[in-house]
Formats: structure tokens, C-alpha cells, sequence
């Protein structure tokens, strides 16, 4: 062997030693992405289920009554009915005021009832807020709720969505956000439309009661958030769905004067002169929403009272004049 080539080997031998071998980390395992599941179930009576349900949006187990009928079989629909304001409590006003499952005993139809989102407004809020944090309602209502409920609960798809007061606004919003989601909706005591001064105002001050601000979940006065959740302005969303609108006048009438008033409430003139107020901006809200609707030939059902204040007795007699209307579709 040439001297030469010798030498090329004896290069070639001491580049590859000198040469640091370069170990391939193992490809990186990513994290599974949350999803949304139930995590607790509590039998509560032969009615009502009770389920926590971990939600990825809202990094938060959220408490959910379910009411179902008796010795139902066979898939049914389902109704979601959202509280207004002020409810601090983990079980739904519906409930423990509604006297809701009552009323459903005998209706074929699942019934869910979502707790603790007072001041919210059920929607998905734009900024952390310094009081109420940063709620996800929406994605939670209409992502992760509905498929854990219509598998545990034997739902269909069919779904209805009614709510009172700040809950009556959120149910239209969801509805004009997610089409396809709901056959029906109805508001009893809301203000659907949140666009100018006056109805803006309303919304404002509702969050404002529970500590929140509202710019911090849907911008500044009059920005493109608010106009998103108006459903005066996607109004083609409503068109066939089954609509029931529904408010007092603030006139105040017997069951106002029937109505039992707790202490801590404040004086029965003072509780009713503010429930009276509360129901007439109401009425004017829900009215203007009405001549919306019947500008644009959208049909609904009318169920405006000339008495009435905001309170519980009136919103029971309310979800048995609104059902017919809600069930054609489910």
C-alpha cells in the first residue's frame, strides 16, 4: 500500500474520532389537551341530578342541575334555562324559586340548570375582570355542556334555551350566536337588545351590581362586542325559530303584595318600588325588541302583562304561558 494512501486512511481514522457523535433527543411527547368531562354526579332526588362538569375553558368545575322525567325512554329534548343577576348561590333560582322541576314532572324533555354565573351574562368575556375573573359561559354552554349532557342524559340534539332577566338577554344572544344549536328561545323580564345609551346602560348597571365592568366583557361604550351580542342586528338568525318575549308593565298587582320579603331584603316599599323600576326598563327593553321583530316579519309570541314587577311569582305564571310555544320545536 502506497504511502499516500496510508496517510488518507490515517486522516480519515482521526477526523471521525475527533468528530463528537451527536445523540437524537427522543421526539418530545406533547401534553393531552383538556376536555371538557363530568366530574361528579350526585343523585339529588328522583328528578333532579346534580353534576360537576370540568370545564377547559373556564378551568373550573361548574355545578349543573339536570332535571329528567320519570320512567322516560327513548332520546328527548332538551330545555336550558339560565337565572338572571344576583344568584350567588351553586343551585339554580329556577330551582329553589322557579319551582321549576315541579312544573316539568310530567314534560318529556331533559331540563339544564347552570349555576353561579351572576353578573355574567353567560357570555365569553373579552378581558379578566377584577371581580368576576374571566368567564367563558358561551364556549362552556354551547361546546362542552351539550354533548356531556345528551350522552349521560339520552338527549337528542333538539334544544330550547329560555331565561329571566339578565338570563332572558343571554338566551337571545346564544341563540343569534349559535343558529343551529336552538329550535326556540324566550326571555321573560330580559332586555334582548344591548345596543344604545338606554339599553347599554341597563346591561351596565347590571354588572355593576354583581362588581363587574362591562366594558371587560364586551368593550368600550357602543364597540363591535356589543353590537355582536345584539340581537336586533342578526335578526336572519332568528327567522324560523319558536320566540317568546315577555315582561310587566311595573304596575304593581296582587302577587306583589302577596309576596313573602325577607329582612335582610330591606322594607316591603323599598323592595317593591325597586322591583316596579327594574320591570319597567324591562318592558320598554322587551317592547322595542318586539317592533324589531314585527318590522322585520319575524313572527313571536306575545306575552306582555300590563301588571307586574320583577319577581319570582310572575315568572312562574310567565314559563307556563311561554312552554307551547318552546315545545313545537323540541
Amino acid at each position: 500500500m502506497s504511502r499516500r494512501l496510508i496517510a488518507g486512511l490515517a486522516s480519515v481514522l482521526m477526523t471521525a474520532a475527533l468528530t463528537p457523535v451527536v445523540a437524537h433527543a427522543a421526539p418530545r411527547t406533547t401534553e393531552p389537551k383538556p376536555v371538557a368531562r363530568i366530574a361528579k354526579t350526585v343523585k339529588m332526588s328522583a328528578l333532579r341530578t346534580d353534576v360537576w362538569v370540568y370545564s377547559p375553558a373556564m378551568k373550573d368545575r361548574i355545578r349543573v342541575s339536570v332535571l329528567t322525567p320519570p320512567g322516560a325512554t327513548g332520546p328527548r329534548s332538551t330545555v336550558y334555562m339560565l337565572d338572571g343577576a344576583g344568584n350567588y348561590k351553586d343551585v339554580s333560582d329556577w330551582i329553589t324559586k322557579g319551582r321549576a322541576g315541579r312544573f316539568f314532572a310530567d314534560k318529556n324533555v331533559n331540563v339544564v340548570l347552570p349555576a353561579g354565573a351572576s353578573g355574567t351574562f353567560y357570555t365569553d368575556w373579552k378581558k379578566r375582570d377584577a371581580k368576576l375573573g374571566k368567564p367563558m359561559w358561551e364556549t362552556f354552554l354551547t361546546k362542552e355542556l351539550p354533548p356531556l349532557v345528551d350522552k349521560r342524559f339520552n338527549g337528542n340534539g333538539r334544544n330550547a334555551i329560555i331565561g329571566l332577566s339578565m338570563g332572558g338577554q343571554a338566551a337571545f344572544a346564544l341563540t343569534v350566536r349559535n343558529p343551529a344549536m336552538y329550535t326556540g328561545v324566550a326571555s321573560l323580564s330580559g332586555c334582548p337588545p344591548v345596543s344604545g345609551p338606554f339599553n347599554e346602560a341597563y346591561v351596565r348597571s347590571t354588572v355593576g351590581r354583581d362588581g363587574g365592568d362591562a366594558t371587560n366583557m364586551w368593550g368600550p361604550f357602543g364597540s363591535a362586542g356589543w353590537r355582536a351580542h345584539d340581537p336586533s342586528h342578526h335578526l336572519d338568525t332568528l327567522r324560523g325559530k319558536n320566540i317568546f318575549l315577555s315582561a310587566g308593565s311595573g304596575a304593581i298587582g296582587p302577587l306583589d303584595l302577596q309576596r313573602r320579603i325577607e329582612p335582610e331584603e330591606g322594607t316591603r316599599d323599598v323592595v317593591t318600588a325597586s322591583s316596579s323600576a327594574l320591570e319597567l326598563g324591562a318592558y320598554r327593553c322587551s317592547l322595542e325588541f318586539a317592533v324589531t321583530l314585527r318590522a322585520a316579519r319575524i313572527p313571536y309570541t306575545n306575552g306582555f302583562r300590563l301588571i307586574g314587577t320583577h319577581t319570582w311569582g310572575y315568572w312562574e305564571r310567565d314559563l307556563a304561558v311561554a312552554w307551547p310555544t318552546l315545545a313545537r320545536g323540541l
